[in-house]
């Protein structure tokens, strides 16, 4: 008893060490970016960019955001930064530039827009992942514009851009699913089964909150797709049991809602998936 307590104790203490060397990484990285800003110049940008930490990195293109957002006079300057930080050999540099161009998108897309059309087709994953979760939280935030550049390349012949925009607008759906669904609905006959499982999987995602699955149904009751619509409601089921701490409705609910609301049969018999 006495050693677990004790166990605790330095426990706690080493979480208040690491919180305070946090707060101190932080501010040094705001310091040095601005100072970077300032005079025009990538000293310390480009070493907290790259750095291996991504707690680091992440402090570093929150910060770009920040200062964006805050001083009008330096909007201009951060943009050039972030373009020329794209073009770095280092895919964590331009892992962070994007990451970066994401937090400014969430409030204004339009002057960070170039940088997700080149980032979409890095050659690294891990940049293209960076555009994705950077489309996520703007999508979410800042729908309208997010949404229509995501339209542009609902058709591209790049399956894995297909997917990765399917995927990328998820966030918006979960609580607008209506936002999205027009795009979702574009994506039914898409000739790649990678592409329609994401599809089935993100009609999953954006069923299971309050108010949501009503939207959903309605929307599939107009799609063409009838080999879709019944994967989706099997997945939309399914996710109202593995998400059953989360669902607005138990499984049994959501099939019942189905049954009623669904101009077609349930793609399953005796009501079990």
């Amino acid at each position: 008893m006495q050693i677990s307590f004790y166990l605790k104790k330095a426990s706690n203490e080493l979480l208040r060490f690491d919180k305070r060397k946090k707060i101190k990484i932080v501010e040094q990285v705001n310091k040095d970016i601005f100072v970077d800003i300032q005079n025009k110049q990538l000293v310390k940008t480009i070493v907290y960019f790259s750095d291996g930490d991504t707690y680091v990195r992440k402090a570093a293109y929150l910060t770009i955001g920040k200062i964006y957002n805050n001083n009008a006079l330096f909007q201009d300057d951060i943009l050039s930064m972030l373009v020329t930080l794209l073009k770095d050999e280092d895919c964590k540099i331009r892992q962070t530039a994007v990451n970066a161009a994401g937090e400014i998108g969430i409030k204004k897309f339009e002057p960070v827009e170039s940088i997700f059309d080149k980032g979409l087709f890095d050659e690294h994953h891990s940049v293209r992942n960076a555009v994705i979760g950077s489309v996520k939280k703007m999508g979410n935030k800042n729908p309208a514009p997010i949404l229509n550049w995501a339209r542009k390349y609902l058709h591209h012949p790049d399956k894995e851009i297909r997917r990765e925009i399917c995927h990328g607008i998820e966030l918006r759906g979960r609580t607008h699913p209506a936002d999205i669904l027009p795009l979702l609905k574009e994506l039914q006959w898409d000739k790649t089964a990678r592409v329609r499982n994401t599809l089935v999987h993100v009609l999953g995602q954006i069923s299971y909150k309050k108010n949501c699955l009503l939207t959903v149904i309605d929307h599939l009751n107009n799609w063409d797709n009838k080999e879709v619509i019944n994967k989706a409601i099997k997945e939309i089921i399914d996710v109202h049991q593995r998400y059953e701490n989360f669902a607005a409705m138990t499984q049994q609910q959501a099939i019942g809602f189905i049954n009623r609301h669904l101009k077609t049969p349930l793609p399953f018999s005796n009501n079990k998936p």
